[in-house]
């Protein structure tokens, strides 16, 4: 049963910095990929970043020009998403996700979910 836990969410002040983290159990790293999402209140979940469990190919959003770094450490089995210069409009729900179809990496699409942590960027 592949389990995905999220932390690291908390309140910070424009321009600062989070590491958000996710460990996950029962998954296999032997193809696919694992990605974070993000939910805005009133707003419809998006993909943020995503990793390929093999090698270190990532993908970022568009709407995200170098701000988020997505890494893993797969001995700790533990997934991050450093996020500088943080605005308000980075607030919301930050999900961890992962899938073993790589197709699906290239269209956001996960099979797994965490429940989330909460990222709240004041002005």
């Amino acid at each position: 049963q592949v389990q995905l836990v999220e932390s690291g969410g908390g309140s910070v002040q424009a321009g600062g910095s989070l590491t958000l983290s996710c460990v996950v159990s029962g998954f296999a790293y032997t193809s696919g990929c694992m990605g974070w999402f993000r939910q805005a209140p009133g707003k419809e979940r998006e993909g943020v970043a995503v990793i390929y469990t093999r090698g270190d190919t990532t993908y970022y959003d568009d709407s995200l020009p170098g701000r988020f770094t997505i890494s893993r450490d797969n001995a700790k089995n533990t997934l991050y998403l450093q996020m500088n210069s943080l605005k308000p409009e980075d607030s919301g729900i930050y999900y961890c996700a992962a899938t073993y179809d790589g197709y699906n990496c290239l269209t956001w699409r996960m099979d797994y979910w965490g429940k989330g942590t909460l990222v709240t960027i004041s002005s």
